[in-house]
C-alpha cells in the first residue's frame, strides 16, 4: 500500500510509548497497533486529529504516500 504510516517516528521524536499513547488518544492499543503497522483500511477524522493533537505534529507527519509497483489493484 503506498500510505505509509509513520506513527513510530512520532512516538520516538516524542519518547512515548504506544500505550501512552493509546490512552491519551482514547483508542486500544490493538487498535492503535494496526494503525501504525500500517494494516487499517482506514482512519476517523476525530482519531488523526487527536493524534496530532496529543502528538502535537501535523497529518502529514503521520501519514505520507510513497508511489507503489502497481501490484495492488484495490479500487479505491
Amino acid at each position: 500500500m503506498p500510505i505509509v504510516v509513520d506513527i513510530d517516528v512520532m512516538l520516538a521524536r516524542r519518547k512515548m510509548s504506544v500505550g501512552e499513547l493509546a490512552d491519551r488518544v482514547g483508542i486500544t492499543p490493538a487498535n492503535l497497533a494496526v494503525l501504525k503497522n500500517g494494516r487499517a483500511k482506514a482512519v476517523r477524522f476525530t482519531t488523526l486529529d487527536a493524534l496530532c493533537e496529543v502528538l502535537a505534529c501535523q497529518p502529514g507527519d503521520l501519514l505520507r504516500w510513497e508511489a507503489g509497483d502497481g501490484a495492488e489493484s484495490d479500487d479505491a
